[in-house]
């Protein structure tokens, strides 16, 4: 039980308390705003709709240790360039500390990858102080080698981040996929993070990845600066394990 509580204190710590639902709307963001300064300590940030970034920021103060991140391009990753650049441009301008950018990975698996690299980069050269998150979509990709490419092409556009899914599409975290995005990291010459999103509603499961980066980076480097779940659900459950109340929850998507 101890064990299972260092579990859930480093999952919470790492969470990006998401509400990227359709419903979201100007009640749901105060909820989730209030709700990620736990009783146990507060999230790593909120992960909302660009429409509700500068509501967060007003919630949560100019200075909280709790970040504000937004998404584009999202969630089809079939925007335009310029159209995504603008899009991180204004959700930085009203706000957000962090950017989670999806990837044209329609077009990279077309054969085109310069598709990437030109959208990563633009997203980058936007927002220079911004945290940048590349979503890859693993689960659509689902070839290894194609995560692979993903993972190595963002990197070297310029982002901060590899995560893999929207958390929209029927396949979203695996083991696999995260195995594959932290050994492009391990290989990448400079810091770069991962957020594992989409599906991990419970403690057991955060506790598989937690482990994999582990194993794969060291005991130490999974903290928030460079690992991250982006899940909706995950938080009542980890509270509940910390608190010493039964769980169990399914797993669910955002």
């Amino acid at each position: 039980m101890v064990l299972h509580r260092a579990v859930a204190a480093r999952a919470l710590a790492c969470l990006d308390l998401t509400d990227l639902s359709d419903a979201c709307d100007a009640a749901a963001v105060e909820a989730l705003c209030t709700r990620a300064a736990t009783r146990h300590g507060p999230v790593a940030a909120v992960c909302l709709w660009p429409r509700f970034v500068a509501q967060a920021r007003g919630i949560l103060g100019p200075n909280s240790a709790i970040r504000i991140a937004t998404v584009v391009n999202f969630p089809s990753g079939d925007g335009t360039i310029a159209g995504t650049e603008a899009e991180a441009r204004a959700a930085v301008a009203a706000g957000a500390d962090e950017v989670d950018v999806v990837i044209p990975y329609r077009a990279l698996m077309a054969g085109n990858g310069g598709a990437v690299d030109a959208t990563v980069a633009a997203v980058r050269a936007a927002c220079p102080t911004a945290l940048i998150k590349t979503i890859l979509e693993s689960g659509v990709l689902a070839d290894d080698g194609l995560i692979a490419e993903a993972s190595r092409r963002a990197i070297a556009a310029g982002a901060d981040m590899l995560k893999t899914s929207t958390g929209k599409v029927a396949v979203n975290a695996t083991p696999e996929a995260v195995a594959t995005m932290l050994r492009a990291i391990r290989e990448a010459g400079r810091p770069i993070g991962l957020k594992a999103a989409g599906g991990i509603g419970t403690t057991a499961v955060a506790g598989r990845y937690l482990a994999l980066a582990d194993d794969a980076m060291g005991p130490s480097w999974a903290k928030p600066a460079t690992f991250r779940f982006g899940a909706s659900g995950l938080l009542d459950d980890l509270l509940a394990v910390l608190d010493g109340r039964p769980t169990g929850r399914p797993a669910t998507g955002y």
